[in-house]
């Protein structure tokens, strides 16, 4: 079929209405009676028959071809889709022509026809045979003209199974995807044909993609253990396949909630070791009611959640200052139509808390009266590794901000912190210890009596699901077939939700006096080898260690990281107060004067500005409670 041909026939099938084309299969099914009929009684008598006896019958046929017609319109066999012919439809059509026969036979009686009882059979037989055949023909010519109109993508199916046979079966009748081979594990299939398709062995699955052009492999193995299936989708992934797998028709059919629970998230506090405190704690939603709040970070985990909680919260105004630009337009488009709903003014910002004039500019512009600060770098490895961009950005990015809300008379000033500033270990705990060193500074200096900012922090621990963390980390390594890797076997961390960190930080707002140290009770700390165990059961898989050799999913021990802890601590000092919520504790803690403050920012500031790693060691190992060990590998300045 050349090209110009084709372009037509498309053109055709692709504009003609549905309804014209149902009357183009009855039309089919009206003139193939004349041919059937001829056809028969050329079989008949062995050659074609006479032009003179067809003449004679001429009104007889008409009076036939009138039925075939009006039949199949009766049967609807007109609004069968081609695509759609299958046993039934075949079943359909043979009644019909079962029925034409019976017809043929009667007329031929009626009018004293010379054509015996066989006649009519044999017609029924042809009849059928030309209008099943030409309905397959036709499809074939369909499929050829679509896929002209746009190329089939080849993918290979993984498993010769029922499943991958039933696959394949579909899939022929598409016009977007064309199955090109099976891969199977099962020695005693491969090299065979099913379905038409040759099944390989996955050794060659390379060369395979390459000589087909295949770059999607469809894993049909239903059965198959999850860890099975992962470990197969990570080996085609490295060879730079697309990897899609099909659940079973039982999981779908039968047990349809199984297959739900293996896609749903695992839930939060399943890992807590304790009750959500989320539903526990008070709003706190006068203290942000009609004000103008700015939450900085407002893209990342703790700083979106803020944002969605703050919207029930019902301020006048929500400003979101974010560095990264996909972040600020991610949470945007989020929050968008929520704040349309409630009448609140939704203002997206541009820009580094460590600019200056840029904050002062949003302080200004806008008349926030409220600030959550929660942008900061937090990974510790990323920070221990680069501790200059870190501290330049969590120190001194909190000292412009807190500088110039306490300037612009803002209300209260509320500094998201970690545990990891408490005696810290590493460098990225050591910056937020001077974050609130800053903010401890002027809250000092702050009188809320007359009008002046309220300055306060909230502490907590590792945040279950936040970008970094270690539930997401194991999740992606058990699904990817593992190994989980964890640093050590005692380690152990504090865990809240991303909803009770946000939430935490909304009731510390409401709470605070100046200066104050909240943190939250999170119960016991919970083992990280635990998790792991606890997680890799979750998946449905068992684990596989020193003490269980034979698990599915293998968890490897690396090692501490530098600056890491075994365990994290809460608080400073010894001291510790109850808030009006019993969950939520308070810690007034000593800091630094505001002479040591201003010769810390100095030394920083000196040692940011000339890139100089060893002198802000030195810094930190000088100015910070349990900082003398990051300072060991430099020369501790005199006293």
């Amino acid at each position: 079929m050349n090209g110009a041909l084709k372009r037509m026939m498309l053109y055709c099938v692709t504009q003609l209405p549905r309804q014209s084309k149902q009357a183009s299969i009855v039309m089919l099914d009206v003139l193939l009676l004349p041919v059937a009929l001829i056809l028969c009684l050329s079989l008949q008598q062995n050659q074609f028959p006479p032009i003179t006896g067809l003449v004679q019958t001429w009104q007889a046929i008409g009076i036939l071809m009138l039925i075939a017609g009006l039949l199949s319109v009766v049967m609807g066999i007109h609004k069968i889709q081609l695509k759609a012919y299958e046993i039934r439809a075949l079943g359909i059509t043979a009644f019909h022509a079962v029925i034409m026969s019976s017809a043929t036979g009667l007329l031929d009686t009626l009018t004293n026809g010379p054509h015996p009882v066989t006649t009519a059979v044999t017609f029924g037989f042809v009849y059928f045979a030309l209008a099943a055949g030409s309905r397959f023909g036709l499809l074939h010519i369909l499929r050829s003209i679509y896929r002209s109109k746009e190329e089939q993508i080849p993918v290979l199916i993984y498993g010769a199974g029922r499943t991958g046979q039933q696959l394949a079966r579909a899939l022929k009748t598409d016009d977007a995807i064309m199955p090109v081979a099976f891969i199977d594990d099962n020695p005693g299939l491969q090299s065979t044909m099913i379905q038409g398709l040759r099944v390989y062995s996955p050794v060659t699955i390379e060369t395979l993609a390459e000589e087909t052009g295949a770059e999607r492999v469809l894993l049909a193995m239903p059965s198959a253990p999850r860890v099975r299936l992962a470990q197969v989708a990570v080996k085609l992934e490295d060879m730079g396949l697309s990897v899609e797998t099909l659940p079973s028709f039982a999981e779908l059919t039968v047990r349809p909630s199984r297959l739900l629970d293996q896609l749903a998230p695992v839930p939060a506090d399943q890992f807590l070791g304790r009750p959500e405190l989320d539903s526990e704690m008070p709003a706190g939603t006068e203290e942000y009611a009609d004000k103008s709040v700015l939450i900085t970070g407002a893209g990342g985990s703790i700083g979106s959640e803020l944002c969605r909680q703050i919207l029930g919260c019902q301020p006048r105004k929500i400003v979101l200052m974010e560095l990264s630009e996909l972040a600020l337009y991610t949470i945007t488009k989020e929050l968008a139509p929520r704040a349309d709903a409630l009448d609140i003014e939704l203002i997206p910002t541009l820009g580094s808390v460590t600019d200056a004039p840029i904050v002062r500019k949003i302080l200004r512009d806008h008349d926030v009266q409220v600030v959550l600060h929660a942008a900061a770098y937090k990974h510790v490895p990323i920070v221990e590794r680069d501790p200059l961009a870190g501290f330049s950005n969590n120190v001194f990015g909190t000292h412009t901000l807190a500088n110039a809300s306490f300037e612009a008379g803002v209300e209260r000033f509320i500094l998201i912190s970690t545990d990891k500033a408490v005696r810290p270990k590493n460098m990225m705990g050591a910056s937020k210890r001077l974050a609130e060193t800053v903010v401890q500074d002027l809250a000092s200096r702050s009188d809320p009596a007359k009008g002046q900012t309220v300055f306060s922090m909230v502490r907590f621990g590792n945040v279950i699901g936040s970008s970094g963390s270690v539930i997401p980390l194991f999740r992606d390594q058990i699904n990817n077939g593992g190994p989980v890797t964890l640093t050590h076997r005692d380690v152990t961390r504090y865990f809240m939700t991303i909803p009770e960190a946000a939430r935490l930080v909304l009731v510390a707002g409401t709470f605070a006096t100046g200066g104050d140290v909240f943190v939250l009770d999170m119960g016991d700390p919970i083992s990280i080898y635990n998790l792991a165990h606890q997680m890799i059961a979750a998946a449905g898989s068992t684990p596989r260690d020193a003490d269980n050799p034979d698990g599915q999913i293998e968890i490897v021990l690396t090692g501490l990281r530098p600056g890491e802890k075994l365990e994290e601590e809460l608080l400073i000092g010894e001291g510790q107060t109850t808030t009006p919520h019993p969950k939520i504790l308070q810690a007034r803690e000593t800091h630094l004067s505001e002479i040591e403050v201003a010769a810390c920012i100095k030394a920083l500031r000196s040692a940011i500005e000339t890139a100089d790693e060893d002198a802000l060691r030195e810094t930190v190992a000088r100015w910070v409670e349990g900082g003398e060990a990051l300072g060991q590998d430099a020369a501790l300045p005199s006293a």
